[in-house]
């Protein structure tokens, strides 16, 4: 598995940059700011087949209602080269969300262009949109990688949903995702 790190190049305070993407589980496309509505979001880049991803799904799956209840909408984007990697394409991205539980939406970013946005790097990449559509914060899950032995809480970004949801600033140095490389086409 080869390991990469998020970039972490969107400055926090940053407009957050809108999109319209086909989503695999509820419908034909999705406008995010349109479906956020001035909520705050968690915004996920995962994929099907990364460890590093089949290593925290579950948890997220299991944490993601609980965000979704104290008001946070929670997406998640796929923005792998499908054509190298057919096992992330949309009709397996609708497996995948079936069989781990996601109650988010799961989007297809055919041209990559949202990941490029947003600086995404890696899967999974995590990033915190304030109610305002501004960056509140970019980072890691928790600090649980496969192999390590670590268990994984979601701690990391249940302490930065914490702290926006309070009014508190978002932890000012978080620790950079880590993950498997975005397949970019090319």
């Amino acid at each position: 598995m080869a390991r990469a790190e998020s970039t972490l190049i969107l400055q926090r305070g940053a407009k957050a940059p809108g999109f319209s993407l086909p989503d695999t589980v509820g419908g034909p496309m999705l406008d995010w700011t349109t479906w956020r509505a001035g909520r705050p979001c968690v915004l996920m880049f995962i994929c099907n087949h990364c460890p590093y991803v089949l290593h925290l799904i579950g948890t997220i799956a299991r944490l993601a209602p609980q965000w979704q209840a104290r008001g946070v909408a929670v997406v998640a984007i796929s923005s792998n080269d499908v054509q190298r990697y057919p096992q992330d394409a949309p009709a397996e991205m609708t497996r995948f969300a079936a069989a781990h539980g996601l109650s988010f939406p799961y989007l297809y970013d055919e041209s990559q262009q949202v990941a490029r946005a947003y600086g995404a790097a890696c899967t999974p990449d995590f990033y915190l949109v304030d109610g305002d559509g501004r960056l509140a914060w970019a980072g890691r899950f928790d600090d649980a990688t496969p192999g390590n032995g670590r268990p994984v809480t979601g701690a990391d970004l249940s302490a930065a949903i914490d702290d926006l949801l309070a009014g508190r600033p978002c932890d000012p140095q978080p620790r950079p995702s880590v993950g498997c490389s975005i397949k970019w086409k090319v």
